[in-house]
């Protein structure tokens, strides 16, 4: 792909744990990264999830190909897996890496949204540019 490189873009929500509470965050993560960072289908290479171990009512990749998002992923390769549990870790959270070719000089937005704004608030927003060579 000339003039761009591959990005991987990196977000979190908190939910309950039921299917329209863990739906509608997929929805706001994955929207939000779209949105973000506008890209298409076609830029897509692969959506990762993890989700905390007290989130077991749907999973996250299923949740993201019926929740109705901007993008078609009905060809996109998702992958789920369990958050390992680590001592004192935030509650009912999913994880999501989009990895994604962008133009090279692109920005990244990462979307932290429902709470999980704590665990990385130096990558709730815009993430400079020089933060990507370090």
């Amino acid at each position: 792909m000339e003039g761009k490189r591959l990005y991987c873009i990196r977000g979190a929500a908190c939910a309950e744990n039921d299917k329209e509470s863990i739906r509608a965050a997929v929805r706001k993560l994955f929207d939000g990264i779209c949105d973000g960072n506008g890209f298409s289908e076609g830029d897509i290479v692969s959506v990762q999830f993890t989700m905390t171990h007290d989130l077991d009512a749907l999973n996250a990749a299923t949740a993201l190909r019926t929740c109705g998002t901007r993008l078609d992923v009905s060809s996109v390769p998702l992958f789920c897996a369990q958050e390992p549990e680590i001592a004192g870790m935030m509650p009912r959270v999913i994880r999501i890496m989009v990895t994604v070719y962008l133009p090279e000089d692109s920005t990244l937005r990462n979307v932290y949204v429902n709470g999980a704004e704590a665990l990385r608030p130096d990558l709730a927003g815009v993430r400079p540019k020089q933060a990507e060579a370090q």
